[in-house]
């Protein structure tokens, strides 16, 4: 019985470091493009980092008005990232650096035509 206990204690210290661990390593968020353009490309690397990762999008794109949620692998550790988004239209690109992604939950990407200027939001 005193085993069992021992097991079932052991088990409790296991879930609960494990699930604060992943905890930790949340990066997830969702990408909102409100920009009024397609975008064809979005970069994400560690802000530590001096080149770009793979594109998140793949072989698709992120349509104006969309939104795509981006997942990473609970191994990753480090909080901050650099974000690049690519428009189709004009190749033209957008970077933001250091971004938490720990406390990030959203981002949403807008385009302001008058100034030229993109820009986001993070909640």
């Amino acid at each position: 019985m005193k085993r069992m206990l021992i097991a079932i204690g052991f088990a409790a210290l296991t879930a609960f470091f494990g699930a604060a661990q992943a905890q930790e390593a949340k990066q997830d968020f969702s990408l909102i493009n409100r920009t009024g353009y397609e975008i064809k490309e979005v970069y994400g690397s560690p802000s530590k980092s001096s080149d770009w990762e793979e594109d998140i999008l793949g072989e698709g794109v992120l349509e104006d008005k969309g939104a795509r949620e981006v997942h990473f692998h609970r191994s990753a550790k480090t909080c901050h990232w650099d974000l690049k988004v690519v428009y189709t239209v004009d190749s033209s690109s957008a970077v933001w650096e250091d971004i938490d992604l720990c406390t990030v939950e959203k981002i949403t990407i807008h385009y302001d035509k008058d100034a030229d200027k993109t820009s986001a939001t993070f909640d």
